[in-house]
C-alpha cells in the first residue's frame, strides 16, 4: 500500500517538477486500406482512423482529470504510408497526406505520424514517390509528421536515400519559409527506426504490430534533476541508483495510464516509452541534469560520460517498473526543446560535433537543430550519414531532425513557441562533402551484424 509520504511525493513531482505523460499514441494499421484506386484508398484510411481513434482524446482527458496526471498530447501513428499507397495507381501521394491531416483534425489529436518510408536497403517506386512528395505534403498539412529510415545495422546505409533526403529537407525548408522552415520540424531521418515509438515526429505503426495498439510516452527530466540535488557530492554509483529509483516511479505512472487507456479504448496495451523528453520550461531540462552531476555547462568535457550514465540508469529503472518498455526509452537531447541545451548552444559550448558524440550513448540523435539557411543539401546529407553511421555501428536508433532556416545565419535565433521552443542557429563546417555524397550506393553493414 502507498504511504502518505509516497503520495505527497508523487503530487510534488507533478505539481512542481514538471512530471507528465508526454503522449498517449494510438497506433493503427492501414494495411487493410490499400486499393488500386487512390481515392478509394484515401476514403478507407479516413474511415478507419476516425473509427479507431474517435474516443482517444476524450479518454485521455478523462484519465487526466480523474487521476490528476497531466497528459500533454494525444496522437496517432499509422502504417508507413509508402506501403499502403503502393497498391494505388497514382503518381501523386500528397492526397494521402491530406487525408491523414483531415482524419487527425476530426479526431482532435495533436499530431499524426506515419507519412513514412522504410528504405534502409533500397527504394521501391512507391518509396520514391512518397519521399519526393514530402515537401509539398508537409507544406499543405498542419498535423502530419513524416519519417524515413535510411539505414540499419543489418542492412547498412542507403546513401542514395541519404542524398535524396538532404535535398528533400532543403526543399521542405524552402516551401515552408513563410513559417521559418518549420516543415522540417515534422520530418525525421532514422537509422534503426523502431516500430512502436510514440513520440513525434518519428512515430509510425510498424508492420509487426497489432491492428491497433496504445503506446504511452512519459517524461520527467525535472523529477530526475530534483532528485540529484539531494545527493550533491556523492559518488557516481549513488547518482546511478538515484536515477534508477526515480525512473522506476516515473515509469510506474506511465504504466498505470497506459493500462487505463487500453481498457477504456478496448485497444491492446503496447509499450511505455520512458524517455526523458525535455521542454523549454525552466526546470524540465536534460542539460540541467548533466550539469547537476558537476559540469559547468552541458557540452564541456565529461558531457558524454554523464549522459551515458543517465541513459543507462533510466533504462534500468524503467525495465524494473514495466515488462512492456519499448519505443526509444532513454534521454532525448533536442536542442530547441531543452532550456539548458539552448543556453549551452548559444554560449558556443554545445556544438553539432559534440552533440554527435553524445548521440553515441543516448536515445535518439541530432534533434531540432537549426543551421544556416544557405547550408547545402550535400552538407545536410553528410550530417545524416554521420548520424546513421553512429546508429548502424552501435546497433541503436539514431535520427536527424535538422532545420536549415531560410534567411538565417549563425548567431540568429529561430522562435517556434510551445514545445518546439527556440533554436539558436548553429554553425556547420564550411568544407564540402559534395563528392562524398555524390558516390551513392550503399555503405555495407558492419561485420558484427552477422549474428545468425
Amino acid at each position: 500500500m502507498l504511504t502518505q509520504k509516497e503520495i505527497l511525493s508523487t503530487l510534488d513531482m507533478i505539481g512542481r517538477q514538471h512530471l507528465d505523460i508526454r503522449t498517449i499514441t494510438m497506433g493503427i494499421s492501414l494495411l487493410s486500406c490499400s486499393d488500386a484506386d487512390a481515392e478509394k484508398a484515401c476514403g478507407k484510411i479516413y474511415d478507419k482512423i476516425t473509427r479507431c481513434a474517435e474516443n482517444l482524446v476524450r479518454v485521455g482527458e478523462d484519465i487526466e482529470r480523474e487521476f490528476g496526471i497531466p497528459i500533454v498530447n494525444k496522437r496517432i501513428a499509422v502504417t508507413p504510408v509508402a506501403l499502403v499507397a503502393a497498391a494505388s495507381e497514382c503518381e501523386d501521394y500528397v492526397p494521402f497526406a491530406l487525408t491523414l491531416d483531415r482524419a487527425a483534425q476530426t479526431c482532435g489529436v495533436n499530431f499524426i505520424g506515419g507519412y513514412s518510408a522504410l528504405v534502409h536497403k533500397g527504394m521501391t517506386e512507391a518509396d520514391r514517390k512518397l519521399i519526393r512528395s514530402i515537401p509539398e505534403a508537409l507544406d499543405r498539412t498542419e498535423l502530419v509528421c513524416s519519417s524515413v529510415n535510411v539505414g540499419s545495422t543489418r542492412a547498412g546505409i542507403n546513401m542514395d536515400a541519404v542524398a535524396l533526403m538532404g535535398r528533400v529537407i532543403k526543399e521542405t525548408a524552402e516551401r515552408t519559409q513563410d513559417r521559418a522552415g518549420l516543415g522540417c520540424a515534422k520530418l525525421v531521418v532514422f537509422c534503426n527506426a523502431v516500430e512502436d515509438n510514440p513520440f513525434m515526429a518519428g512515430a509510425f505503426h510498424g508492420v509487426g504490430e497489432a491492428e491497433k495498439v496504445i503506446n504511452v510516452g512519459v517524461s520527467g527530466p525535472g523529477v530526475v534533476h530534483n532528485a540529484l540535488k539531494s545527493i550533491r557530492g556523492e559518488p557516481f554509483d549513488v547518482v546511478a541508483e538515484t536515477v534508477k529509483k526515480t525512473a522506476f516511479r516515473v515509469t510506474r505512472m506511465g504504466q498505470l495510464v497506459a493500462q487505463e487507456a487500453s481498457k477504456r479504448l478496448d485497444t491492446p496495451f503496447g509499450i511505455v516509452d520512458l524517455s526523458l523528453a525535455p521542454t523549454p520550461a525552466v526546470g524540465d531540462s536534460v542539460a540541467r541534469i548533466l550539469e547537476e552531476m558537476g559540469l559547468e555547462t552541458c557540452g564541456t568535457h565529461g558531457t558524454t560520460a554523464a549522459l551515458a550514465l543517465l541513459n543507462d540508469a533510466v533504462k534500468k529503472g524503467g525495465v524494473m517498473a514495466s515488462s512492456s518498455v519499448g519505443g526509444l526509452s532513454g534521454a532525448f537531447i533536442p536542442v530547441s526543446e531543452d532550456e539548458g541545451m539552448i543556453a549551452a548552444a548559444k554560449s558556443g559550448v554545445l556544438t553539432i560535433d559534440k552533440l554527435e558524440a553524445m548521440t553515441c550513448v543516448c536515445s535518439v540523435g541530432l534533434d531540432m537543430i537549426a543551421v544556416p539557411g544557405d547550408t547545402s543539401a550535400e552538407t545536410v546529407a553528410a550530417i545524416i550519414a554521420d548520424e546513421a553511421a553512429v546508429g548502424m555501428v552501435n546497433n541503436k536508433t539514431t535520427a536527424v531532425r535538422i532545420l536549415p532556416v531560410p534567411g538565417k545565419k549563425v548567431g540568429d535565433s529561430l522562435e517556434m513557441g510551445g514545445l518546439l521552443g527556440s533554436a539558436p542557429v548553429m554553425p556547420v563546417h564550411p568544407q564540402s562533402s559534395a563528392a562524398f555524397i555524390a558516390r551513392g550506393g550503399r555503405i555495407p553493414a558492419p561485420l558484427h551484424s552477422l549474428k545468425n
